[in-house]
């Protein structure tokens, strides 16, 4: 029988199996520290769901192929929910982001506009994703 100790991730990590035996959970020891959330700043993780939300709603959009047109992610209407999604994040956090607002509201716009760009039928501005929280983009 294999110690669990002995067994390593792709990334040479060691694992131990989960006590149901179902996968494996990455060895404790063997991880990096990780921030308790009640230490994490909230401006530091509006931030950052803010730029999760940015990443996956440019993937849904195909931005990260070559040919967006083309790309096996590209999903508008979930490309959709995400943009509406951080729309409403940056529109309701906007105080607080201080000097992240900026780039933030700029990579909101940019998506809402390739949207605007990948679709079809374009929505008539002020219909877009997000557009009911941030207005018209052009």
């Amino acid at each position: 029988m294999t110690d669990s100790s002995d067994i390593r991730g792709t990334d040479g990590s060691a694992v131990r199996p989960r006590s149901d035996g179902s996968a494996v959970d990455r060895d404790p020891a063997a991880q990096p520290p990780v921030r308790e959330l009640a230490e994490v700043p909230a401006v530091e993780v509006i931030t950052r769901s803010a730029v999760m939300l940015m990443s996956a709603a440019a993937e849904k959009l195909g931005l990260s192929d070559a040919d967006p047109e083309e790309s096996p992610y590209r999903d508008l209407d979930e490309a959709r929910r995400l943009i509406t999604a951080l729309a409403g994040l940056v529109t309701a956090s906007a105080e607080y982001l201080g000097p992240h607002a900026g780039p933030v509201r700029d990579g909101l716009k940019t998506l809402q506009l390739a949207f605007r760009e990948a679709s079809a039928a374009p929505d008539e501005p002020g219909q877009g994703p997000g557009e009911k929280y941030t207005g018209p983009v052009w």
